[in-house]
């Protein structure tokens, strides 16, 4: 059973990038907690699968196209377009959009520099800067940014990804200074090597990269979803601008 400083009955809800992976397991606990969610992405069968999976368990959602590589007059639109959707302005934002390119510097391709850059910095920029108003005008809301250990350390492939991270939670610090006394809470959840749709192909990369961690193994969606659903939570209220690390160890014991 849910506690009353668990539940959150009556909060509106938007995950990004939540089709799949960490997303829709984020939005599946924060409806089974009493949200109501949008559920976002490009694949709208998928997203509408997400959505089946929410209101069998007696949960409420509903899926939202996004398009987040598009200009910023679009992402405000998209912003516009959520809070219809949920009959009122986002309480809970959560950022778990991202792209990651998994090639070195020299390979990286033109189109993909500017995809990342957008999706990863740019529109959660965009989109905080368009629904946090309204949150503040309702009486405060919470906003969560879906980091990644990877911000904290060199690695020769995916370093643009490392990057747009580390670039992101330092928004997410600088947001928690901005928006906390009006009554936004801003926070990071940082995961580490999870599995995940994405990397099904790189399973024996990620056991043996989690294999001498603490934790003993990869993380899963449900992991980070857990996470997420507290930090948005009453418990969390005197929570702001920490960099939550849900990584099974591998940051704070990496030896190699």
């Amino acid at each position: 059973m849910t506690t009353d400083s668990l539940s959150l009955a009556g909060r509106r809800a938007v995950v990004t990038g939540s089709t799949s992976g960490i997303g829709a397991a984020t939005v599946r606990l924060l409806a089974a907690r009493g949200a109501h969610v949008v559920v976002t992405g490009r694949d709208a069968g998928r997203g509408e699968t997400v959505v089946a999976d929410v209101r069998r368990e007696g949960g409420s959602a509903v899926f939202v196209a996004s398009e987040l590589t598009g200009p910023p007059d679009g992402l405000r639109a998209t912003a516009g377009a959520w809070a219809e959707a949920l009959g009122g302005p986002v309480d809970l934002l959560v950022h778990n959009a991202a792209l990651c390119p998994p090639v070195d510097t020299f390979s990286l391709t033109d189109a993909d520099l500017e995809a990342t850059l957008a999706v990863n910095v740019r529109a959660p920029h965009v989109l905080t800067a368009a629904l946090a108003p309204p949150m503040i005008e309702a009486g405060g809301g919470a906003i969560v940014v879906i980091g990644s250990w990877m911000a904290t350390v060199g690695h020769a492939f995916v370093g643009l990804y490392s990057a747009t991270k580390a670039a992101e939670e330092q928004l997410a610090r600088s947001w928690a200074a901005e928006l906390g006394p009006r009554g936004v809470r801003v926070n990071t959840v940082s995961p580490g090597a999870t599995r995940t749709p994405i990397n099904d192909g790189a399973d024996d990369v990620i056991t043996q990269m989690t294999s001498g961690t603490p934790a003993g193994r990869p993380g899963t969606p449900d992991d980070i979803a857990a996470a997420v659903a507290w930090v948005v939570s009453e418990q969390a209220a005197y929570v702001h601008g920490a960099t939550i690390a849900v990584d099974g160890g591998i940051t704070a014991t990496r030896t190699g």
